[in-house]
């Protein structure tokens, strides 16, 4: 059996990407954002088709991703930043209602979005993972833009129509 595979494609040139970033835990979102820009840059996505927006905390990424979605002009979206625990459940209300709010915006709009939102017991975890987040977030908004544009239904071409399926009142006597 051989079928039809897409493979996966890291070819970022003429993608348009944007890049939101929460501010809370900052340090830690600069460290993501620097190892993803690089990454992009890497990739292929030219400087000028990214853009870089800050919100002030994981809460506010979902609405913002929702209203970069809906403006049509972006191949993929990357959420960063990091929720550190806490000694109150604020934590998890975060962490869960964070995640929730990407997958929705995801599924809603059709556009990809890799989630780089950490959520770790302590900032030493996040510093320890910021760097490969940033950069595969940057690999899978690629991949997932290339990947979505590829399962775009082809528009059909009037001259390959089928001749089994020709309209009888479009027909020549």
């Amino acid at each position: 059996m051989n079928p039809y595979t897409l493979t996966p494609d890291l070819n970022g040139e003429g993608l348009h990407i944007c890049v939101v970033r929460a501010r809370f835990n900052e340090n830690i979102g600069e460290i993501e954002l620097d190892a993803c820009l690089a990454e992009l840059g890497k990739l292929g996505v030219d400087e000028q088709d990214i853009m870089v927006v800050s919100v002030p905390g994981a809460l506010e990424l979902g609405v913002t991703l929702a209203q970069l979605a809906n403006t049509g002009e972006f191949d993929a979206l990357i959420a960063l930043g990091a929720v550190v625990r806490g000694e109150t459940y604020h934590f998890e209300v975060v962490s869960n209602e964070s995640a929730a709010a990407i997958t929705r915006v995801s599924l809603e709009t059709g556009i990809a979005i890799a989630n780089g939102v950490l959520t770790v017991d302590t900032e030493a975890q996040a510093l320890e993972r910021a760097e490969v987040k940033g950069r595969d977030c940057a690999q899978a908004a690629v991949e997932m833009a290339n990947l979505l544009a590829g399962l775009e239904p082809e528009e059909d071409d009037e001259d390959d129509e089928d001749p089994r399926f020709v309209d009888e009142d479009d027909q020549d006597e």
